[in-house]
């Protein structure tokens, strides 16, 4: 689905599990500049690696 997304920018917080990364996940899909946030570095490093993946730049 193209929701017109690329160059915009998306905060998500909470992205480090649960429904906050299953959103941030999807946004990356779509285009979207992602800032993540969490409570745990180590979860954060890897969302971060996990949305480099799936993103389409």
């Amino acid at each position: 689905m193209e929701l017109g997304l690329s160059h915009k920018v998306a905060l998500v917080t909470g992205s480090t599990k649960g429904i906050g990364k299953a959103i941030a996940i999807e946004l990356a899909k779509e285009g979207a500049d992602v800032i993540i946030n969490g409570r745990h570095a180590p979860l954060v490093d890897q969302v971060v690696t996990e949305l480099k993946e799936k993103s389409p730049q």
